[in-house]
């Protein structure tokens, strides 16, 4: 299951957006800190689902009249202060936590309503312009010192005669998260001295920067954006390359309402209906929602998640069957699975992702769509239905 990771100062609305997102019970407060031990729990990004193509719909509990929901880890954990590198705050344990996240949801307050420590201020008296460079900034400094503590080995391990620089970074970056082609794409394009020790911190802080970028992809999202100034996000928008508006406050609240059975909203949607009886300050609270939805085009929490792995990582839904025709399970249930994987990934990869077994047995695939075998080599595409035939099936 891919991981994302939320990311911010204290008090910015992290574990507001963590819960509207997955609706766990998790602490919420107007302070730093709230966020003490890592929360981990299931989000999902919204995709359409290949049900719509039919004649009727799918029935699959994460599917809701077509609008298919995939699980995806969430994990919210202590805030960043300025040194977090060095143990600041709760900054070890955050960082640590970040080594197998996929991706990073920034949340900053758009507001300027908190200063960098997270202490709240008069809104719009901090610039959260600052606050774009400032994971970044910690999360490099924070491996540079990773990569520092680990090179007096890698110097002991150049005076082998079959040693072979790329191959230990390969072993220590691997290490903190980094996959073997992660580190060969960084070390493809950096320029690097073939001994150890002539090296400087330059190179290695470099080198730590580059395998950042390509393990952990960031994306801004620019919360309490109902009671930012306009201007925030305009200059939030030109200082970081994805920005998406939310109010996480404005998620949790249609969250809970339709909970309660007044409110008809799916996590995603541009807007909702009110369906049950609410006070006079309910509508009125629900109408102020509303109105940044509009502005928006919605909440901006789905819209985090849809963008950061769909569009940041580049993933795509297959949806495996056993019955091509029918596109069903052995127990009969339409579309039960749907799996995201890399984009350019294969009939096989799907294979694997439903289970190792299958994987290794893999023989053959069938596009249900077009009713025809695949090739081993076709590269799926959003929404395909697929039949894998695999001796362990």
């Amino acid at each position: 299951m891919l991981s994302i990771a939320l990311a911010g100062k204290p008090n910015a609305g992290k574990s507001t957006f963590y819960t509207a997102a997955t609706m766990a019970d998790v602490e919420v407060g107007n302070y730093p800190f709230t966020t003490i031990d890592a929360n981990r729990g299931v989000s999902y990004a919204r995709t359409r689902c290949p049900c719509l193509d039919r004649d009727e719909r799918c029935g699959n509990d994460t599917c809701h009249d077509g609008k298919r929901y995939v699980a995806v880890e969430l994990l919210d954990v202590a805030g960043l202060v300025p040194g977090a590198h060095e143990g600041r705050g709760l900054g070890n344990q955050f960082l640590d936590e970040l080594t197998n996240a996929d991706a990073i949801l920034h949340v900053v307050d758009a507001s300027g309503g908190t200063d960098e420590e997270g202490q709240p201020v008069d809104v719009g008296s901090h610039d959260p312009v600052e606050d774009i460079d400032f994971i970044e900034t910690e999360m490099d400094r924070w491996l540079a010192g990773i990569v520092d503590r680990n090179w007096e080995s890698i110097e002991r391990q150049s005076r082998s005669p079959d040693f072979d620089i790329d191959e230990s970074l390969t072993e220590m970056l691997t290490g903190i998260g980094a996959t073997e082609l992660d580190v060969a794409r960084v070390l493809r394009r950096v320029e690097y001295p073939g001994d150890p020790r002539e090296w400087t911190d330059e190179d290695r802080q470099r080198l730590a920067a580059e395998i950042r970028t390509e393990t952990k992809p960031i994306i801004v999202v620019a919360n309490k954006a109902d009671i930012a100034p306009e201007e925030n996000i305009e200059r939030l928008r030109e200082a970081a390359e994805v920005v998406i508006p939310a109010t996480a406050d404005g998620e949790l609240a249609l969250r809970r309402a339709v909970e309660a059975g007044v409110v008809d909203y799916d996590p995603g949607d541009p807007d909702f209906d009110i369906v049950g009886d609410v006070s006079d300050s309910q509508a009125e609270g629900l109408e102020r929602i509303r109105d940044v939805m509009t502005e928006w085009d919605g909440t901006g929490v789905q819209e985090s998640l849809n963008t950061v792995v769909y569009d940041v990582l580049d993933q795509i839904t297959a949806y495996p069957v056993e019955n091509e025709t029918r596109w069903t399970d052995g127990q009969g249930r339409m579309l039960p699975d749907a799996h995201l994987l890399p984009n350019g990934s294969t009939p096989r990869d799907l294979a694997y992702a439903v289970h190792s077994d299958i994987g290794e047995g893999y023989l053959h695939a069938v596009d249900a769509r077009e009713q025809r075998r695949v090739a081993e080599d076709h590269e799926l595409e959003e929404g395909d239905v697929i039949k894998i035939v695999s001796t362990a099936t």
